[in-house]
């Protein structure tokens, strides 16, 4: 069965029992369907969940290097089927394709990192106060695991959940955000090809609300791994919470950046631009407010918008293309109307603002990079996720204002500084109230063997990825063991 209309459940494509679509269109062109995937509904996602549970004392009970033989043969997959993925999830939500097969390839080495997870260390030996005593403490996997991700990286975030999900033990339900729900069921169709035993990843699409809301509420699902927003975040806590099951957030933020005096201006203005306008904007580590020195304001700025005045909107299948278009007609609409917000408090629009309206923009979800200054932080422009191509700009007097301002905000996910100072860079690792932290780099990118997350309210205060995903993914189990009279 073609992916496109069924779910993937224990280890077969099934069509929904709704008998219902969800088109997945193209937001380059909007007139133009990628696939429909099923409107699924709660027998659907119970089907699931029941596959997921009975696979789990198998899975579970596998060595972790067998589970690792299994994530390695899906990280020679995915690599092969490169091309395909990446022109499907470009297709789908619309970055461009080099940003979506770097994303395959970083889907690639997550599946290669986490396949040697199974040969790390699982537990330790401990002193007992009876000398006779064998003590020990071993981590064990939590069981069913729901996985709900988001659309800007249809291939890399479900990945950095599924794999440390299964190499620790756990059978998965994933719930892709259904714009982007053709591009995971070429993810099924590589564990599928890589022969993962029938229950232990499974696949429903449909909307949030039922499909999300049901793992959430499902009592044998026993942990959720979410990204998205903070609004929806915050209803998968207190459902999670209310049943007693373990949960995991990711979600916005407003990411600043500092340029100081003695920072190189070049580099400065190109990993801005860089982190403000890749994928769009639509990165939860985008870089979102910029503070600059006041000596080196108006030369950066000058900087930065030559730069961006050569920024080329379009489709991301086209060569040459730098920024595709939003991913969905009320995440434009979302944006314009930020734009909006901005002028009518006082900040001044230096470039962009608009939707692109001109022939071969007109059938897609395309605005112009977008640059505001004079931007002050009570704005909503500087307190309130954007998750689209807008940038602020705010001139300070020195580097104390520039950490006040950059953590005032209920976010924490990244900052970046760029400097040359060593003194100023010690002080902002320590002082800046981010989880990720970059010192003359962009606020974005994560490595898999790194750990990923926030403070505040970007996240649940979990990490992701690297050794850290090892807590949220098993539990302690500790064992004494004596051997008895003789």
């Amino acid at each position: 069965m073609n992916c496109r209309t069924g779910n993937y459940i224990h280890g077969k494509w099934v069509p929904s029992h709704s008998g219902k679509a969800i088109a997945s269109i193209n937001p380059a062109r909007s007139q133009e369907i990628v696939g429909e995937i099923p409107d699924s509904d709660r027998e659907d996602l119970n089907e699931a969940v029941s596959a997921a549970r009975n696979a789990f004392p198998m899975w579970s009970g596998l060595s972790p290097v067998e589970r690792g033989a299994f994530l390695q043969k899906a990280a020679d997959i995915l690599e092969k089927r490169l091309e395909d993925i990446a022109v499907t999830a470009t297709r789908e939500m619309g970055k461009i394709l080099p940003e979506t097969k770097g994303e395959v390839l970083r889907g690639a080495s997550i599946l290669r990192y986490f396949a040697q997870e199974g040969m790390r260390q699982m537990g330790e030996l401990l002193p007992s106060a009876n000398r006779n005593n064998f003590l020990f403490s071993k981590r064990v996997p939590l069981g069913v695991v729901g996985v709900i991700t988001p659309s800007n990286f249809p291939i890399a975030i479900p990945l950095w959940k599924v794999a440390p999900a299964l190499i620790y033990g756990n059978t998965v339900v994933l719930k892709p955000a259904a714009e982007t729900g053709v591009t995971a069921c070429k993810i099924a169709e590589v564990f599928e090809e890589a022969g993962l035993p029938k229950g232990v990843f499974n696949l429903v699409n449909g909307k949030g609300s039922v499909v999300g809301g049901g793992l959430v509420e499902h009592p044998d699902v026993i942990a959720i791994t979410f990204t998205g927003s903070n609004e929806v975040g915050k209803q998968v806590a207190l459902g999670t919470v209310a049943r007693g099951a373990k949960y995991q957030l990711e979600m916005g933020g407003k990411n600043p950046v500092i340029v100081l005096e003695d920072a190189d201006l070049e580099l400065a203005a190109e990993l801005t631009v860089q982190g403000a306008f890749k994928q769009t904007g639509q990165r939860c580590t985008a870089t979102s407010r910029v503070y600059v020195h006041h000596a080196v304001y108006d030369e950066f700025k000058e900087r930065l918008l030559e730069k961006i005045a050569s920024i080329k909107v379009g489709d991301g299948l086209l060569p040459g293309v730098q920024m595709g278009p939003l991913v969905s007609r009320s995440q434009l609409e979302r944006a314009l109307d930020y734009v909006d917000k901005g002028i009518r408090e006082g900040a001044t629009l230096l470039h962009g603002g608009r939707r692109l309206l001109s022939e071969e923009y007109r059938d897609g979800f395309f605005m112009e990079p977008t640059v505001f200054e004079n931007v002050t932080n009570d704005m909503t422009i500087a307190r309130e996720e954007i998750f689209g191509p807008v940038l602020c700009l705010s001139k300070v007097n020195d580097f104390e204002e520039a950490i006040s301002l950059a953590n005032d905000t209920r976010y924490g996910l990244s900052a970046s500084l760029f400097t040359r100072n060593l003194s100023d860079s010690l002080a902002f690792i320590d002082r800046i109230e981010a989880g990720m932290v970059q010192i003359n780099g962009e606020t974005g990118g994560a490595e898999p063997q790194a750990p990923f997350g926030g403070m505040k309210d970007s996240s649940s205060h979990s990490r992701e990825q690297g050794q850290a995903a090892k807590e949220f993914f098993t539990t302690w189990k500790t064992v004494a063991i004596h051997p008895g009279s003789k």
